[in-house]
């Protein structure tokens, strides 16, 4: 593949006179790290649900691969290799931590080679899955009853099922201690080796300074910065948007 794995270009998106997003242009790397920054309310949800589809972007191009995502919808995307996690984790709380990734892998998900698993299969990939983010020893306990940080931790898994080449990360460290931060921030570290690119949203800014390899910010709706982490943050316009300096 030559250019970005995502390369999102004049990005629009308005809810009748109001631009959430005006000609947002944002591209991620394969295997790139990116912390995609800004205040409450300045457009990252919604530029990560026009990626996602859950929103339809009304101007601009969206393309994976080369591929414009104009008119699929979520779970196509989602087989394409584009998954995320959500701030708030809603697993399915009656279920056990394994049956919160094996269902999905036995009726969600495909193969690479375009087959779908026999439960032996979702099972041992499921396990494998949890071993990758510490939860294999809860493996049979309720998801209900899991800790804040395991919660984030199954979410993060439930993403990983889908087996994406890009894994947007909203906020999945909102409200945890910094031991808690540290353990998250290791588990989307480590997506790099396995070749995932990672779009991390967050406003913990120690987490996205160590985590990046490029920031990105919006402000209402634009693009204010994309570089380098230290010199973004070092950006006279981005200190008065976003840290109120």
């Amino acid at each position: 593949m030559t250019g970005p794995l995502l390369a999102a270009t004049g990005v629009t998106k308005h809810f009748g006179g109001f631009y959430a997003l005006e000609q947002v242009d944002f591209e991620v790397g394969a295997g790139e790290r990116v912390g995609l920054i800004g205040p409450n309310g300045s457009g990252k949800s919604t530029l990560v649900n026009c990626i996602t589809g859950t929103l339809r972007n009304d101007d601009g191009a969206i393309l994976f691969e080369g591929r414009d995502l104009a008119g699929l919808r979520p779970h196509r995307r989602i087989r394409l290799g584009i998954a995320r996690s959500f701030q708030i984790p809603r697993p399915f709380a009656a279920m056990t931590v394994l049956d919160n990734l094996r269902i999905p892998l036995l009726y969600a998900a495909h193969t690479h080679g375009g087959l779908w698993r026999t439960e032996d299969q979702a099972g041992d990939e499921a396990m494998d899955i949890l071993g990758q983010f510490g939860l294999e020893a809860k493996a049979r306990e309720m998801s209900g009853g899991l800790t804040q940080v395991d919660l984030r931790k199954l979410e993060l898994a439930r993403a990983m099922a889908a087996r994406p080449k890009l894994l947007i990360s909203d906020e999945a460290m909102a409200g945890l201690s910094s031991n808690e931060i540290d353990e998250i921030l290791a588990i989307l570290l480590g997506m790099k080796e396995r070749g995932i690119a990672v779009v991390m949203i967050e406003h913990i800014m120690r987490a996205v300074m160590r985590f990046s390899e490029r920031v990105a910010v919006l402000v209402a709706g634009r693009k204010i910065a994309d570089g380098d982490p230290g010199e973004v943050m070092r950006n006279p316009e981005v200190e008065r948007a976003y840290l109120g300096e």
